[in-house]
């Protein structure tokens, strides 16, 4: 599967689900057997500040630590809402295959911009958000990345009816490619270009009034288009607010499927402050 077909998936998902949101009743986006409907107010007004930790063991006993900033700020045109993510990090790897890297000597990791939102006049009744996100070629990373994402937000139809809190699937495909003035010479020690396809198929669950289950929302399902190969986590991040400013979270995350090579474990916390 080639990364023209992967774009082509990702515009028939968009227009069956536009057609299947349109033969919804009430013109609505709906999932009648789990009493699910679409949520068209999913875009947040709040400024977000995240400070995220990650430790993760990786292929050839190879570990890494990675520090990470995340900021989510709300934009608005006219009718249209969205909003903008920015992440930046610093990654300290070390191992056997890891040359001259000792514990406590950070590098420049991925910085991300992602943007995303919706118009009322445009497939209103899908209740949709489409985007798209650039990976920056910062720190040892040389390549630059993009691709468009699209994702949904279902609710239950009835408070109480479900533990279920939200069904919010996500699908990006990234492209990745070098600058211009990129020496294949220096390009033979750098990562392979991205060319993959992300899936978030993201479930909430209400554990308390204030605490929730997360399922695949911070590490998805990954499919390689390039040479093939699935990489599959079971993902689970417990996510607690403390009050209306603040909100703290763990979680951890193990591959089941790994014929596409990530990570073989990992654990993160985070703590989020909006305002």
């Amino acid at each position: 599967m080639n990364w023209r077909q992967i774009v082509l998936c990702l515009c028939l998902l968009a227009t069956a689900t536009s057609t299947w949101a349109d033969d919804a009743e009430n013109t609505e986006a709906t999932i009648p057997f789990f009493n699910l409907k679409g949520d068209p107010s999913t875009i947040s007004n709040q400024h977000i500040l995240e400070f995220w930790g990650y430790h993760a063991a990786e292929s050839g006993d190879t570990t890494s630590n990675t520090l990470k900033l995340r900021y989510y700020q709300p934009l608005q045109y006219d009718q249209w809402r969205g909003t903008m993510r920015i992440d930046t990090s610093y990654v300290d790897a070390y191992g056997p295959l890891v040359t001259n890297q000792n514990p406590g000597h950070y590098s420049a990791g991925n910085t991300m911009l992602t943007l995303w939102g919706n118009h009322p006049g445009f497939l209103s009744s899908w209740d949709a958000t489409l985007g798209g996100r650039v990976i920056f070629p910062f720190g040892n990373n040389s390549q630059w990345a993009v691709g468009p994402q699209v994702g949904m937000v279902f609710l239950p139809t009835s408070k109480g009816a479900l533990p279920l809190s939200d069904f919010s699937p996500l699908a990006r495909y990234m492209y990745g490619f070098y600058a211009k003035n990129q020496n294949l010479a220096n390009a033979v020690n750098q990562q392979a270009l991205a060319r993959r396809l992300e899936l978030y198929p993201t479930l909430g669950f209400n554990l308390a009034p204030d605490t929730q289950l997360r399922l695949w929302d911070e590490n998805g399902l990954v499919y390689n288009s390039a040479g093939g190969g699935w990489f599959v986590p079971i993902d689970g991040m417990v996510t607690h607010r403390l009050n209306k400013h603040f909100l703290i979270a763990v979680g951890a995350s193990k591959q089941v499927v790994q014929t596409y090579q990530q990570y073989n474990w990992q654990y993160y916390g985070k703590l989020s402050f909006n305002f």
